[in-house]
């Protein structure tokens, strides 16, 4: 089954690093959060990728051109410019990288793909939000309710710690958890090609009319995870994210 990543948004609320890259391409850890994404699926079996590019999509190009001499040593032939890469484990993984226009919306990025979609039943999810979701029991779910997509509901994580006070003390502190109420769409979609007929066109946001006319039409299900989930929108997010990483504390390392 493929995995479409939407990848070619401007990232506007993340500027101090998108003015230079696409969002996909900000670093957790020494690495692109895209990368960090596309571990997730392919620990689990997922490992062809289309990447829906747009703003800045030379960077994510270059990245996954340049991927095997990044990643292993080298040997360079000078005078004829040969190049021998010596063994070593990469990834098995196949990426197809599609324009879809740097002004287009996220519907219109999807209605795209279609030719590398096909009529077949597909994942979908953002560049920017990482989890430690089971995509086997997603993909049951799906599978269970019959219905033509599919998303998972997450619960947002909060911008601050919270308190439980009692009187003037603090009875219990944790540092930003996950809100107790409500529900977000936090991407990890799974898709039946008949939804590219709920997307009439490139100005299409895919949260807008499509999802809202798959509700109406009783064709949208919710798959409930309450584990973690995180996205990457500004500053602040970046640097948790990062941290959980360098302290060997990052939970949607499933890999």
């Amino acid at each position: 089954m493929k995995v479409v990543i939407l990848a070619g948004g401007l990232g506007t609320r993340l500027k101090e690093e998108t003015i230079v890259k696409p969002k996909p391409m900000v670093e957790i850890g020494g690495h692109p959060i895209l990368w960090h994404i596309m571990n997730i699926y392919a620990s689990q079996g997922f490992n062809e990728f289309i990447i829906a590019l747009g703003y800045k999509a030379e960077f994510i190009k270059d990245f996954f051109i340049n991927y095997r001499y990044h990643r292993q040593s080298l040997s360079v032939q000078l005078k004829n410019g040969n190049v021998v890469v010596h063994d070593g484990t990469i990834e098995d993984w196949t990426v197809h990288l599609v324009d879809t226009g740097d002004n287009t919306q996220t519907g219109g990025r999807i209605k795209r793909l279609a030719p590398y979609i096909g009529n077949e039943r597909f994942m979908l999810t953002y560049g920017d939000g990482v989890s430690n979701i089971n995509l086997k029991n997603l993909l049951d779910f799906h599978e269970k309710h019959g219905k033509l997509a599919t998303l998972t509901a997450v619960r947002p994580p909060a911008r601050f710690g919270g308190l439980n006070l009692k009187g003037d003390l603090i009875d219990r502190f944790s540092e930003k958890p996950q809100t107790g109420e409500g529900w977000i769409n936090g991407g990890f979609f799974v898709l039946e090609p008949q939804i590219l007929d709920y997307i009439e066109g490139d100005e299409m946001p895919w949260e807008r009319q499509p999802l809202e006319h798959l509700a109406r039409d009783e064709q949208l299900a919710a798959y409930r995870h309450e584990d973690f989930w995180q996205c990457m929108d500004t500053l602040r997010d970046v640097q948790r994210l990062d941290t959980l990483w360098s302290t060997g504390d990052a939970p949607w390392k499933i890999w």
